[in-house]
């Protein structure tokens, strides 16, 4: 085998891995916009995608004192459903073991909280359409 062969076939592969789906391309590219959306109406974003061992939350933000968790739902603009129908309670429950997890992690137990829902629908073509659902989920009592 000669050494051009060898370059060729190695140029065929690709060593920065898999090219990402485009439905989780276009989750990140949601929850890059509900990060900024929320940074302009004053939230300060803690965490981006936050994961522990009993769940993951896509945003922590404060929003003065309060502690918000927030779930981003993502949608191109030709699916039919509502973005927020798709975090029905098993996500809610996920998310609240996650934000317990938080809490307890960054000695915030004793911090009010809340669960917030940014529904994102972003066409091929075009801007994305925000909207922000404050208190979307309430915890329940531990």
């Amino acid at each position: 085998m000669s050494f051009a062969f060898i370059k060729n076939k190695l140029k065929r592969l690709s060593w920065r891995g898999r090219r990402p789906e485009p439905k989780l391309s276009l989750g990140s590219r949601g929850e890059g916009a509900a990060a900024r959306y929320l940074k302009r109406r004053h939230y300060r974003v803690m965490a981006r995608n936050y994961a522990c061992p009993v769940g993951e939350i896509d945003l922590v933000c404060q929003d003065g004192d309060t502690l918000v968790f927030v779930e981003v739902r993502t949608r191109a603009d030709d699916e039919h459903q509502n973005p927020e129908e798709f975090a029905g309670p098993g996500k809610w429950r996920r998310v609240e073991r996650a934000a317990r997890y938080y809490l307890m992690e960054h000695d915030a137990a004793g911090r009010p909280c809340r669960f917030d829902l940014v529904s994102v629908v972003w066409p091929p073509r075009g801007t994305p359409r925000l909207e922000h659902f404050e208190d979307a989920f309430q915890a329940r009592q531990p």
